[in-house]
């Protein structure tokens, strides 16, 4: 079995795929030592789910306020992580957050783009670059060779509908066109990152996780939360340098750019 990560980052971690995360982690035989379960409004109604978790859990869970939008956020998320992790370093940060705006090629508005090209693309970014200091940490500390989830590694939660190879087979149904371009920025990024970062030995890699039933989803969806991040999970534990820049759904299988 692969090694667990001893720190964990999460954003976007008070609903949907982001809080199943957090309680699958959770529930992990080899559970993680140190969970960041980010989101922009901790005492709100929408994070008491999470709120519960950190209080059945106090020495693993620390919920920060972080809004992916916000450059001083985030910097401020990363002191706050430094702080606590020391020279021991973040092991695996995942860029969950994300927002999706409906809307064709003539109906989405330039607010709608920016917004998502902010929080999909520029928040990812904003977090890649802040919490580089703390990987690079991991990486020094944990004596390993190659490159893992358990070392130094960005997942960022992509979606097949950023695949413009795919395009033709899903425009008609789902045309969310500032999402799609937004996700296809992403994918870029993280191939940009994979490549510029190789000799830090920081894994970088993008997962789809499916149509999920989740708020963002809809109702409509293949599958539930659960399957969908105990799949994610796994294909993130079994990552090596030979999946470096690779974009793969929850199941393991690769996604077509």
């Amino acid at each position: 079995m692969a090694a667990q990560p001893v720190s964990v980052l999460i954003t976007g971690a008070n609903r949907g795929l982001g809080l199943e995360m957090v309680k699958q982690m959770l529930e992990s035989p080899r559970r993680v030592r140190k969970l960041f379960a980010c989101c922009r409004d901790p005492d709100g109604p929408r994070a008491e789910a999470l709120q519960t978790l950190a209080k059945k859990h106090p020495n693993i869970i620390s919920i920060i306020r972080l809004d992916a939008n916000d450059l001083c956020s985030i910097k401020q998320s990363a002191q706050k992580v430094g702080s606590v992790v020391g020279t021991g370093g973040l092991n695996l940060l995942i860029n969950n957050a994300g927002i999706l705006a409906s809307g064709t090629l003539q109906e989405t508005s330039p607010e709608d783009m920016q917004n998502s090209f902010n929080t999909n693309v520029m928040g990812p970014m904003n977090m890649i670059k802040e919490f580089l200091p703390h990987l690079r940490s991991a990486v020094k500390a944990s004596g390993m060779s190659g490159m893992s989830s358990s070392k130094a590694a960005v997942v960022n939660i992509s979606s097949v509908l950023g695949s413009m190879e795919m395009i033709k087979q899903s425009y008609a149904a789902f045309p969310v066109i500032s999402y799609r371009i937004s996700k296809a920025g992403l994918n870029m990024l993280a191939l940009c990152a994979a490549e510029e970062l190789k000799k830090d030995e920081i894994l970088f890699s993008l997962l789809h996780p499916g149509w999920v039933r989740t708020d963002m989803g809809g109702e409509e969806g293949e599958i539930d939360a659960p399957e969908s991040v105990q799949g994610m999970l796994r294909v993130m534990a079994s990552l090596t340098e030979k999946q470096n820049g690779a974009f793969l759904d929850y199941k393991g299988n690769t996604v077509p750019w």
